[in-house]
């Protein structure tokens, strides 16, 4: 039976700054992470680095969820799974963290 409920894509943008980044150690854990996005509505995510400033990365997680999950992200973020995840980025990231959360436009 296929699931009705209304979905809705999005895509977050998490950006970071790691001035002695090991590019194989953040691209491990995020990796690591995958059933994590998955449980989520997780379809793609990836790590790019800049290239002309390598310490600079943005994380870019593509997701389809229910309309009535992403109406309550507050609730989501509040999740004792999330809140662990987020602290390992934090013990890793001195640095400030940008997060945006896109929908696209031509839906």
């Amino acid at each position: 039976m296929a699931d009705k409920e209304p979905k809705v894509h999005r895509t977050l943008h998490i950006r970071f700054t790691l001035p002695a980044a090991q590019p194989a150690q953040l691209l491990s854990m995020v990796k690591a992470a995958a059933p994590f996005y998955e449980m989520f509505g997780g379809k793609r995510v990836h790590l790019m680095q800049n290239v002309d400033d390598p310490g600079r990365f943005i994380q870019v997680i593509e997701y389809e969820t229910p309309e009535a999950l992403e109406l309550n992200r507050q609730r989501i973020a509040s999740d004792p799974r999330l809140q662990t995840y987020l602290q390992a980025w934090r013990t890793m990231l001195a640095g400030a963290v940008e997060i945006d959360v896109y929908q696209d436009v031509d839906e």
